[in-house]
């Protein structure tokens, strides 16, 4: 191994060493390789573009039904540097998701199917979780790894050894932030958004059973469609597996977090 190549290696367990991170609520190991503040930054560029791509609703009903939930749980996930922002999106979609650093977008289509606060907090709780939990940054960093050690090993053997290490990097860097925008969360993201999405919703006074009844929903509105699953839940845990996931935690989670007879 050439000294290039050895100081390559140093370089990249130093820097596996400093992104290794514990995920909020769960304690669960993992691998970030961007910043907290690049990961905001990202999310409010997304953010722009959305707002220019899509419809929001002028349905104020629907739009004050998602500020009054949405700051709920916001309050309850206490992260004073996040620019909250929750929108409604005019489309038939069953869809929401949470950009990093508080940018929040819910689609009017499954708004139509959560006739309950408790189940429009369990939507919104699973998306703002994912953010919470910088799961998009851990998918980037996934993509990032694989593709700088992809790009290590070529140098190892000398296909590449012109391009330099920090040019490989910088090159995975650029892919992963494309790539890991569009890939899906992994089944134990989800399950984990799952967990903390119950948690943030209790902790601002919905009762967290709101889950049960939403994937309940989602099942039969799936079927309703000749469909296994909506897109929305394309990568998730099957409905029968979440359900029971679901019950398994409520009672602790309703135990300890959650406030019956909380303004709604």
């Amino acid at each position: 191994m050439s000294r290039r190549i050895a100081w390559a290696c140093i370089a990249l367990a130093a820097i596996l060493l400093a992104a290794c991170a514990h995920a909020a609520y769960t304690n669960r190991s993992q691998l970030l390789l961007i910043s907290e503040g690049q990961e905001m930054a990202l999310g409010l560029q997304s953010a722009q573009q959305v707002l220019k791509k899509e419809k929001l609703s002028d349905d104020e009903f629907l739009k004050q039904r998602v500020q009054r939930v949405g700051w709920r749980i916001a309050l309850a996930a206490n992260k004073p540097e996040y620019k909250w922002e929750f929108h409604v999106i005019e489309k038939k979609d069953v869809n929401a998701f949470c950009l990093p650093g508080g940018k929040v977008f819910v689609y009017t289509g499954i708004m139509n199917l959560t006739t309950s606060n408790d189940e429009l907090a369990a939507v919104m709780g699973h998306e703002i979780a994912h953010a919470l939990l910088h799961h998009g940054a851990e998918r980037m960093s996934q993509a990032m790894l694989a593709q700088y050690g992809g790009a290590a090993a070529s140098l190892a053997i000398g296909s590449s050894a012109g391009s330099g290490a920090s040019q490989v990097f910088n090159q995975a860097y650029g892919i992963g932030i494309n790539v890991g925008v569009l890939l899906p969360h992994s089944r134990t993201q989800e399950s984990e958004a799952d967990e903390v999405g119950m948690i943030l919703a209790a902790k601002a006074g919905y009762d967290p059973a709101g889950a049960l009844s939403l994937w309940r929903k989602m099942d039969a509105y799936a079927k309703s469609k000749g469909q296994n699953v909506p897109a929305w839940l394309s990568t998730h845990p099957t409905t029968r597996d979440r359900i029971a996931a679901i019950q398994a935690k409520m009672g602790p989670i309703r135990a300890r977090y959650y406030q019956q007879g909380a303004l709604r």
